[in-house]
């Protein structure tokens, strides 16, 4: 398996901005292109803005239209362009699941290290089999209809498969607000081993999670995001949004810099990893009295 940065994904993204610089140093317009190209329009902004691959042949077009002539970039773009379309192992649900959602995990999938805030809920790749189905919303705009539930269950423990279970796990660094820790999602035997889990996945030297507690006061950072950075600094940091009206992998540097804030923001004000713990293991004992009870 190539390493964690060099996967389709990256290489696409790598790719997309070469072109688009490439393009524009030479002073052409779309519209030029496609038509030396003998391209529709829409098909060259979707290979710059990512969102398709694009053959070797094409790519060497490109460049030659481009006047591109240093072999060595060349060659580098037509092994981008190879790597991006490379097959990893979620391209397989691509069709299955939204489109930003799709990019989402191929993203997280080649990521160096991820930083999740959750308001409500853990974040997918901390979370049980069992709290995984019952957190997958079943109405609502983003609602899941019941006969796919079980397949998006089985996507998101693939997810923790590849990108828990390799050689070079990313850091993974979470801030759970306390309503996540409190919200009774799935019933209280499915909460206490969810709570029970991640205490345990926080041993891990690349795991940390923290607690954003309701004595920390009022919490204005309603939705849950995740900001992806990548080991090769050529690689430009993404975050990536949820919420009831929208999915959207961002990477306006501007933007970026914001969730960032935000998130440093979070952990200053949230309990140490100890704390954390012990209030995970607490709540879950809590849990166990009220079953027992």
């Amino acid at each position: 398996m190539p390493a964690r940065h060099q996967g389709p994904t990256i290489g696409r993204r790598r790719l997309r901005a070469a072109l688009r610089r490439a393009r524009e140093a030479a002073e052409l317009t779309q519209e030029y292109v496609v038509t030396q190209m003998d391209w529709s329009l829409s098909k060259l902004i979707r290979i710059e803005s990512g969102s398709v691959s694009i053959s070797t042949n094409d790519v060497k077009a490109l460049l030659d239209l481009y006047g591109v002539r240093d072999q060595q970039q060349v060659q580098e773009l037509v092994e981008l362009a190879r790597a991006a379309r490379r097959r990893a192992w979620w391209s397989g649900y691509k069709d299955r699941v939204p489109a930003a959602y799709a990019a989402y995990i191929g993203l997280e999938a080649e990521a160096s290290a991820l930083q999740y805030f959750q308001p409500i809920s853990f974040p997918g790749l901390l979370q049980t089999e069992e709290y995984a189905r019952a957190v997958i919303p079943a109405d609502g705009p983003h609602h899941v209809p019941a006969e796919e539930i079980e397949g998006r269950v089985q996507i998101r423990m693939a997810r923790q498969h590849a990108v828990l279970d390799g050689a070079d796990p990313p850091r993974i660094e979470v801030i759970l607000d306390e309503a996540a820790l409190r919200r009774m999602t799935g019933g209280r035997r499915i909460l206490r081993e969810q709570l029970r889990h991640v205490a345990k996945m926080c041993a891990a030297p690349h795991v940390s999670v923290r607690v954003l507690p309701f004595a920390a006061g009022s919490n204005t950072v309603l939705g849950p995001f995740v900001i992806l950075h990548f080991a090769d600094q050529a690689d430009a940091d993404v975050v990536y949004v949820e919420s009831a009206l929208v999915e959207e992998v961002i990477d306006r540097a501007g933007e970026v810099r914001s969730y960032q804030h935000v998130f440093d923001r979070l952990r200053a004000e949230a309990l140490s990893t100890d704390e954390s713990v012990a209030m995970l293991l607490d709540l879950a004992r809590q849990l166990d009295e009220d079953i027992a009870g």
